[in-house]
């Protein structure tokens, strides 16, 4: 996990005892298990090296922290609040991928039946020896070959496959934020303007439309090549300046 909800008044009436100094180590320690998406190590020389717990007080802090909001297992020091919130990310994860997959066979099937329709009206048209003349043309129904989208389901979310081609697609982008962005705005467009046929490549399109940060490394890139270029430009308007009001003084 690269995020997760953080709940203000929950944190805030669990941790009001907290000094500041407990506050910075409890939140580090939160971070990491979400990220690591496994309990933190109960080796406390590991632990405090992770996370540059160096000096008496630091430690203590540390231990005041452990105790308060962690249980130590043989797995190592389990959190409950980032336990449930590692399996509801995995939950959602799951979700999306069945449904993606109920969609993708669903199209699937309605393909191949309409497949099998087409085929057997030509069987009968030959069988019928009505020959297509220049003047007639085949009768196609673009109704039954139509498919219908649907709105964005509400607990739709990119499967791991998609957050993995969005993180390489994308490598500057915070997959988690621009997928929350996603669902917020397309589950509040009205109407007809918010159906789509396939919503896995509506969010491919959104990630490569999204625009880049500043001060991320494309766009300083793109920003130092634009310099370099008008540095050169410079100098040779100079160059021919300094020739011209030679030429000027000789004259």
């Amino acid at each position: 996990m690269h995020y997760y909800k953080h709940y203000i008044g929950d944190y805030r009436r669990d941790t009001s005892h907290l000094t500041l100094l407990e506050h910075g180590i409890y939140r580090q320690l939160i971070d990491s298990y979400c990220l690591d998406e496994t309990p933190l190590t109960n080796d406390l020389a590991k632990l405090m090296r992770s996370h540059s717990v160096r000096t008496a007080e630091e430690q203590q802090a540390l231990q005041n922290v452990l105790t308060d909001f962690f249980e130590l297992t043989e797995n190592g020091y389990v959190h409950k609040r980032c336990e449930k919130t590692v399996a509801e990310y995995h939950g959602k994860s799951d979700k999306a991928r069945q449904s993606a997959n109920a969609r993708w066979h669903k199209e699937n099937n309605d393909l191949q039946s309409n497949n099998a329709v087409a085929m057997r009206t030509h069987t009968e048209g030959n069988a019928n020896h009505k020959p297509l003349t220049i003047n007639q043309e085949p009768i196609t129904s673009s109704k039954s070959n139509k498919q219908r989208g649907s709105r964005l389901p509400d607990n739709w979310w990119p499967s791991a496959e998609l957050e993995n081609w969005a993180k390489a697609e994308r490598p500057e982008l915070d997959v988690g934020k621009t997928a929350e962005g996603f669902i917020d705005y397309w589950l509040s467009v009205p109407g007809q303007k918010g159906v789509k046929l396939d919503w896995d490549r509506t969010f491919k399109t959104w990630i490569r439309n999204q625009k880049a940060t500043k001060g991320n490394k494309v766009e300083n890139l793109k920003l130092t090549e634009h310099g370099e270029r008008a540095v050169r430009v410079m100098d040779s308007w100079l160059k021919g300046k300094e020739s011209e009001d030679g030429q000027a003084k000789i004259c």
